[in-house]
Formats: C-alpha cells, structure tokens, sequence
C-alpha cells in the first residue's frame, strides 16, 4: 500500500472525530474552569484563555455530531480539519511569536499544536476514504 492510497475505515474516523470531541471538551472545562490560574502558569491573558476554552465548545459540537454520523459529511469534516490547522498555527503563533508566553505556556501551547495537527491528519485520512456505498 503507498501513502497515497492511506485512508482511514468510516468506523475509524468516527473513533477519531469522538476522541478529538471528548479531548476538545475536556479542554473547554480546563479552560473555562482555571482561566485565571492557566493565565498566570501560561503568561497570558485570561480572556484569551477564556475565549479558547468557548471556541472549544464550539468545535466538540461539530466533531461530536460528525462523530454520531453513520458517514461523516465531507464538507463539515473538512471545515473540522482546515479548523485544527489554523488552530494549531495560532498556538505556535501565540507561544513563540513573542506573545510573553512562559516556559510552561510554551511548551503547552506547543504540546496542542502537535497533538492537533495528529488529530487533523488522521481526520483527513477519513476524509480521504471512498464514499461507502450503502447496500439496499
């Protein structure tokens, strides 16, 4: 099999999209709950961190109802994916663009780039995957 031909099973993705879900809510409840104390670990503002933990809200709304899809539609799924590009861009933006992140906030802000970026790659295998036909 050649790299160009990898894609991901639908009952795959959908293990994907619900852990991606379960991980995006799990950080809204961190962001939203200790906003004050991660803003002072991180070196940043509380409303940015805020303001993350509802986008997150936001996100584990699409990638929950994509992941309870018999076949995830393509459209959302690839807004989910460009959506956790640019996600993982503006955290490595944010730690390293001299935004007075701290050691700690860099480091976690790098940890979510990359683990985002995993997640995105592995959606778009699923995305990948030829439309299963449904037998009648």
């Amino acid at each position: 099999m050649s790299l160009a031909n990898l894609h991901l099973s639908t009952p795959w993705l959908r293990r994907v999209l619900a852990l991606d879900a379960i991980a995006g809510a799990g950080l809204a409840v961190l962001h939203l709950a200790f906003a004050g104390s991660l803003s002072t670990w991180f070196g940043l503002s509380e409303g940015l961190i805020t303001a993350a933990g509802w986008a997150l809200l936001v996100y584990v709304l699409l990638a929950g109802s994509l992941a309870r899809q018999a076949q995830p539609a393509r459209g959302p799924l690839m807004l989910l994916i460009v959506g956790n590009v640019l996600w993982s861009v503006a955290c490595l933006a944010v730690a390293w663009g001299g935004s007075g992140a701290t050691v700690l906030g860099q480091v976690y802000l790098t940890g979510l780039a990359v683990s985002v970026l995993a997640m995105a790659d592995l959606e778009f295998l699923g995305w990948r995957a030829p439309a299963m036909r449904l037998a009648v």
